[in-house]
């Protein structure tokens, strides 16, 4: 099981989802349920402006991105680490996608639980794996492979 700390900074996300933290949760013990590894996971769900800023000073990339993940030491477990979410990208993403935010939302919490627990998409082998994983986390809340459209 997943615990979650979660905080939100962009007032957007409620609007979006009146059950937020209970979608949230879900998502992550589907995560954990597939990749087999419990524990604390701190989200914030944020906008693109901060997302932005997270980008830029802990990966060099001054731009907006969907998710970011950034897993604790094992010696600090059970906490697993961080997650953040921008809900501009996520929306865009997900009407790009044609698919419900709810839907892409539960994939980017699972993609940034697996980055947590040391999962990998830099090579073809570790994608597969990592990719394979997602299917079938996102397969046991009802949501389709997200690589087939």
């Amino acid at each position: 099981m997943i615990d979650l700390d979660m905080r939100v900074d962009e007032e957007g996300w409620a609007q979006a989802f009146p059950n937020l933290e209970a979608i949230c949760l879900k998502a992550l013990n589907a995560g954990a349920d597939a990749g087999g590894i419990a524990g604390e996971v701190s989200l914030l769900l944020t906008n693109n402006e901060a997302i932005q800023i997270l980008n830029r000073d802990w990966r060099g990339k001054d731009k907006a991105t969907d998710v970011l993940s950034f897993p604790a030491d094992e010696m600090d477990r059970p906490l697993l680490g961080d997650i953040a979410i921008a809900l501009q990208t996520c929306q865009h993403d997900a009407d790009e996608k044609s698919i419900p935010l709810d839907q892409h939302l539960s994939h980017l919490l699972i993609h940034g639980y697996l980055h947590l627990i040391g999962h990998d998409h830099m090579e073809d082998t570790e994608a597969v794996k990592m990719e394979a994983l997602e299917v079938t986390a996102l397969a046991s809340l009802g949501w389709p492979d997200p690589y087939t459209y």
